[in-house]
């Protein structure tokens, strides 16, 4: 039995802690923290529970297939809640709920936006032939750079759309700058503007669209803990308030771990999960690294941070699970984030009420309020310990007034805030880049830290930093790909991987009389 050391019990070292623990491997996780799920951990106020951070489950498919590959349904540890309407987009001037229900999406964009008739079926069809091209390459290996000329790679490149923004994209099929937006918000968090993002990210919306967004009762940090109750039960082991000191390494290769409390770990194969700007700068002693070394980190491009209120609240508010609220003029918003590394006066907020879905989270006639707020990173040199308190300030201002209320401050019984500070002194992000490095080309593929480290032997990658990229099912099939790799090198079984699930498309009806019996679109005064 070879010996697996995963550094950070997070999402993606879980998920190869379990692909690993089922190949008979000897797995051990050491994580830091006295949880496990990093990122993707639940934050308990009094009766009030949170998730941390993601609160969006899609590409349900890829977690789907993880418990599958260790011979059990993830219908069997949580408890999944398909959400319809996914989520509630708030413009200026109107609103629209984003649905799987492709008559619905019809009807609200033919009303809210005349003009764009036909626009959502064309980018639904169209969309679909993209990710079934480009969803080859985000689950295979890119760890040299002849990878590039893998067939499907190839067959991929004009998918990439090189010359065109994610905006210019979606300006093929909607005319309405709203209703572009209203398909490519989700770029703010890879860490770039939908104006320079690459067009290919036009599958993000797509996915959502055909697959569906999922709440699990009590959190999706119940995800992660059904990860590690799995690597438990397949023998695994993880080592909580085990924070890793650095990596052995003799020469170029890795032969295990120091821990904080001096303990030293041998190890046949080292898998970091912790952010991995981070981990090199921390774990890896000076002069190791070449093509990482913190200098050449700090020009990296990193997403942006985030700025979180977690607030239990004593009312209940007439309010959809997921409501994200755009600035007035969205662009300037997000080119302070990106671009100018300002605080914007009129910012754009995303919150969650997930009481309406999952009345485990709050007392009853109580709520838990998730608010986040995309501000810049750290790199930005603003000072969150003057700052946070009249930032905090202006963001429940704004919240009371769009939820017509005087002042939510009277119904706060318990509250905590994250800063961007926070993120990066406590949960060891770098640079509060609550999203990971950036998703420009020169950072995807081959040209992202791999899975396979390309500067230290028996040393490998998962997580929002390595290829595929951030997100939680990205960093999912992270793990698949790394547990892959060792196995290859073992000349062991590889994890076999599923096509897409079948999507059936149709014509929907758009006859007046057909959808007569709808309800009217929504508008705001």
């Amino acid at each position: 039995m070879k010996k697996i050391a995963v550094v950070g019990a997070g999402p993606g070292g879980l998920a190869v802690a379990m692909l690993m623990a089922h190949k008979g491997y000897d797995v051990t996780i050491y994580e830091k923290q006295d949880y496990v799920g990093g990122r993707t951990s639940e934050i308990k106020l009094g009766e009030y529970k949170f998730d941390m951070g993601p609160t969006f489950l899609n590409m349900l498919y890829i977690a789907e297939e993880i418990f599958e590959l260790t011979g059990r349904s993830i219908n069997d540890y949580v408890d999944l809640i398909d959400l319809n309407p996914m989520y509630q987009l708030i413009f200026h001037d109107k609103k629209i709920n984003m649905t799987r229900d492709a008559n619905e999406m019809i009807r609200q964009i033919d009303e809210l936006f005349p003009g764009n008739e036909g626009s959502y079926e064309r980018y639904m069809e169209r969309t679909q032939k993209k990710l079934e091209v480009l969803a080859p390459v985000l689950q295979a290996p890119m760890n040299r750079m002849t990878d590039l000329l893998n067939p499907k790679v190839l067959k991929a490149a004009g998918e990439l759309e090189i010359g065109n923004s994610l905006v210019d994209t979606l300006s093929k099929f909607y005319k309405d700058e709203d209703l572009q937006l209203a398909f490519t918000f989700q770029a703010k968090y890879l860490g770039m503007s939908p104006w320079e993002s690459p067009g290919a990210f036009s599958i993000l919306s797509y996915i959502e669209h055909a697959f569906g967004v999922y709440h699990i009762k009590g959190g999706i940090n119940k995800l992660t803990d059904a990860m590690a109750k799995v690597v438990k039960e397949l023998g695994g082991k993880i080592q909580l308030n085990s924070g890793v000191k650095k990596l052995k390494v003799n020469g170029k290769t890795v032969t295990g771990l120091v821990l904080e409390d001096g303990q030293e770990i041998i190890a046949d194969e080292v898998i970091i999960n912790g952010d991995f700007a981070n981990a090199m700068t921390k774990l890896v002693e000076p002069g190791v690294l070449k093509k990482y070394t913190p200098e050449k980190l700090e020009k990296k491009q990193y997403s942006c941070s985030t700025f979180m209120l977690y607030l239990g609240v004593n009312k209940r508010f007439d309010l959809p699970h997921h409501t994200i609220w755009f600035a007035k003029d969205y662009r300037k918003n997000v080119e302070e984030i990106t671009k100018t590394k300002l605080l914007s006066e009129d910012p754009s907020i995303y919150i969650q009420n997930a009481v309406v879905t999952d009345d485990t989270v709050a007392p009853d006639g109580k709520s838990t309020l998730y608010i986040l707020v995309p501000v810049p990173n750290n790199t930005s040199g603003i000072d969150w310990s003057q700052i946070t308190a009249p930032f905090k300030d202006l963001i429940l201002n704004m919240v009371s007034d769009k939820l017509g209320i005087t002042d939510i401050r009277e119904y706060i019984e318990e509250e905590r805030i994250i800063s961007p500070e926070d993120w990066e002194r406590d949960i060891h992000v770098y640079k509060g880049a609550t999203f990971n490095l950036g998703h420009q080309l020169s950072q995807m593929l081959v040209f992202r830290p791999r899975n396979k480290f390309e500067e230290l032997d028996h040393c490998w990658l998962v997580g929002g930093g390595t290829h595929p990229g951030s997100g939680l099912p990205i960093i999912l099939e992270s793990a698949r790909i790394t547990a892959n790799g060792i196995l290859k090198e073992h000349k062991q079984p590889l994890h076999p991987v599923k096509p897409l699930p079948k999507v059936e498309h149709y014509k929907p009806v758009r006859k007046d009389k057909d959808l007569a019996h709808q309800p009217a679109a929504i508008h705001m005064n």
